[in-house]
């Protein structure tokens, strides 16, 4: 005989409540659709919920065995089918009138109990949902412009076949196996709006795990990650941008044009800029709180990945008339 106890976790002296936990926590583990190694394990998960979640099969399972719980100041056993039967015809065959009477009240006080109506239950209350947590990842320029997303969540949904209620016909629910519930993916849109910051959580009501005894759905939250950008970063509202610019835009100065996320922006340099110099574009930072920061960009001198053989010669013409060596004060500065 399988030790029912000891398959869920539990002792003869836990209560319904507790059975019923330790069989959920014990369900969404072993699942088949969750974990296919898990088959076996779950089908004896449900064989002892449905033992020791209804009152006269746990009663006759416990005589049977030797269990008895200590709220009865009885000493807790746990005893083997064998011995119980060895005690059984021990008692049956004595001689003595004593104990053969006080077995059998034992046998007729068991009779009797499962005579007695079954307590009704009380009525549950309507419990929520669990909520599902799920984080996604995305590109800078979707947390600025905003974007949408397709999220596959695992859901825990009230099961279609006994609608909860785990049996059918008096045998465990061949759909769910006896837990009431069943798993399934399911594609939620979800919408980024504009300027998210980083880390930050979305509530989608409603599309949690399905609520119980009629309780509403719980929610999904999506924990927003904003991937690493080499030129970009945040200070509060404002936007640090590294901008590359040619060495003669740095020399002759004038307007370049910078890619921004409502489209390409204007800024004027001067003359004789030095790489590292910072410009303000006042309001084109994040809008956040009613607050509008502002993009402070950094430019920085980069040489063309390719050059033609005309820029080259340039270079070589100007590497012949510049006479001014830019290292010359370094240890003094």
């Amino acid at each position: 005989m399988k030790n029912y106890y000891s398959i869920l976790g539990v002792t003869p002296d836990s209560s319904d409540a507790e059975i019923k936990a330790a069989y959920r926590r014990l369900a969404r583990k072993f699942h088949p659709d969750v974990n296919p190694a898990g088959a076996e394990m779950f089908k004896d998960i449900s064989e002892a919920y449905d033992t020791l979640s209804d009152y006269k099969k746990r009663l006759q399972y416990d005589t049977i065995n030797g269990f008895f719980k200590s709220s009865k100041q009885e000493e807790k056993q746990h005893t083997s089918p064998k011995q119980a039967q060895a005690e059984y015809q021990k008692q049956t065959s004595s001689s003595d009138t004593k104990s053969k009477a006080e077995f059998s009240k034992k046998i007729n006080d068991i009779f009797e109990e499962f005579a007695k109506p079954k307590p009704k239950k009380e009525k549950l209350s309507p419990q929520k949902g669990d909520d599902i947590y799920e984080e996604i990842s995305i590109p800078l320029k979707d947390a600025i412009r905003g974007a949408q997303r397709v999220v596959n969540v695992m859901h825990t949904t009230q099961c279609p076949k006994c609608k909860g209620r785990k049996f059918i016909n008096g045998s465990a629910c061949p759909v769910c196996g006896g837990s009431g519930e069943k798993n399934e993916h399911r594609k939620i849109t979800v919408k980024i709006p504009k300027n998210v910051k980083n880390n930050a959580k979305l509530r989608i009501q409603g599309e949690g795990n399905f609520g119980e005894n009629g309780g509403k759905n719980g929610d999904l939250y999506i924990k927003i990650k904003i991937e690493p950008n080499s030129r970009m970063n945040f200070e509060g509202n404002n936007v640090i941008y590294n901008v590359p610019i040619t060495p003669f835009e740095a020399v002759l100065g004038g307007n370049i044009s910078v890619p921004a996320f409502e489209g390409n922006l204007s800024l004027k340099i001067p003359s004789k800029t030095h790489s590292g110099q910072k410009f303000r574009l006042a309001g084109q930072g994040l809008k956040q709180n009613g607050k509008i920061g502002d993009m402070i960009v950094v430019v920085h001198i980069e040489i063309p990945c390719s050059l033609s053989d005309d820029e080259i010669r340039l270079y070589e013409k100007l590497k012949k008339l510049s006479a001014q060596n830019i290292r010359e004060n370094l240890l003094n500065e």
